[in-house]
């Protein structure tokens, strides 16, 4: 089980190897195209990158600060804590 927490007052625990994306709509993050080709839901990770899963290829070709940024619509929780910053 993992956790997704948002701006240091709201937390949400998601099964592992899920994706993130629904919860990351229920607090307000935007979409557009879902599919990683838009940036729309670009978000800074502060804490727990290590508990997401890889990069997509899509997150690699639009991204500029890897170590910071993520696509919503592309990740999914591996375990442990994840806060994000948006």
């Amino acid at each position: 089980m993992g956790k997704l927490i948002f701006n240091d007052d709201e937390e949400v625990e998601i099964e592992e190897n899920h994706p993130i994306k629904s919860q990351c709509e229920e607090i307000g993050i935007p979409f557009a195209c879902e599919e990683g080709v838009c940036g729309t839901c670009v978000i800074e990770i502060e804490e727990g990158m290590d508990n997401l899963s890889e990069f997509t290829q899509e997150e690699l070709d639009f991204l500029g600060e890897k170590d910071r940024e993520r696509l919503a619509c592309q990740c999914q929780i591996k375990n442990g804590n994840v806060k994000i910053k948006y």
